[in-house]
């Protein structure tokens, strides 16, 4: 049986790191996490992540309507974002939105991560979007994202920040994290000279790992989504 109490201490834990990382600031992100009967715990607006407790977090339904919340307390209006995630994947069962400074640079200079420099990456996430712009709080976030939904569980939004998805909370902070490093250590590469991609071949072996790896979730292949946007780093041979 599905220990609530379990997912509310998740929720929060996972905020403090991002606050603690500095991918977050003010009342900025959100996270939420889709319970096994489809209700939705959900992080409140307007309120640090440093500062969440369990009994702050707001339980919604599958369409976004409020089921519980304690005096005061609301959920954040881009949970349309994570509503729409959790409708269109099945899957789902976490959903996280940040703006990690390495990763949201990307997103900043309008720059999909889809460089093939990193073995863990290539498996694990493979090429991320940018997702067009869209105005916070409104429809065309969700809509924005739709598109990118079907083979990705990172994405990145353009001059807002990332977004990562995954069968539990936990999995979809780890996709984060792993963006961000990854964005970190490219933006260092291309400092000392350049980023080199792994060969297409050992690509695809890459790729080929992720059952052996037991790596859960969506893998968009070898994709490169802006070819004009390519001088931050070299191809492989």
């Amino acid at each position: 049986m599905e220990n609530i109490r379990e997912v509310k201490e998740q929720i929060c834990d996972i905020c403090g790191k991002m606050w603690q990382l500095g991918w977050v600031a003010a009342n900025d992100g959100n996270v939420s996490a889709r319970l096994a009967d489809g209700r939705i715990l959900a992080t409140p607006t307007g309120i640090s992540k440093a500062f969440i407790t369990p009994e702050k977090l707001v339980l919604l339904d599958e369409e976004g309507k409020l089921l519980e919340a304690g005096e005061g307390f609301r959920p954040s209006s881009e949970i349309k974002m994570h509503l729409r995630c959790y409708s269109r994947r099945p899957d789902v069962r976490g959903v996280i939105h940040a703006h990690p400074p390495g990763a949201t640079g990307f997103a900043v200079a309008h720059k999909a991560m889809d460089m093939y420099n990193m073995i863990e990456d290539v498996a694990a996430i493979g090429s991320v979007p940018l997702t067009p712009y869209g105005t916070p709080s409104t429809q065309e976030v969700p809509d924005a994202i739709e598109p990118y939904l079907e083979e990705h569980d990172v994405m990145l939004l353009e001059n807002h920040g990332a977004l990562a998805v995954g069968g539990d909370v936990l999995t979809a902070y780890y996709r984060m994290e792993s963006l961000e490093l990854w964005a970190k250590i490219t933006i260092n590469a291309v400092i000392l000279g350049g980023s080199y991609d792994i060969s297409k071949e050992n690509i695809q072996r890459l790729i080929g790992l992720r059952e052996y790896y037991h790596i859960t979730g969506r893998h968009p292949g070898h994709k490169v989504f802006h070819p004009e946007d390519q001088a931050l780093h070299k191809p492989g041979t």
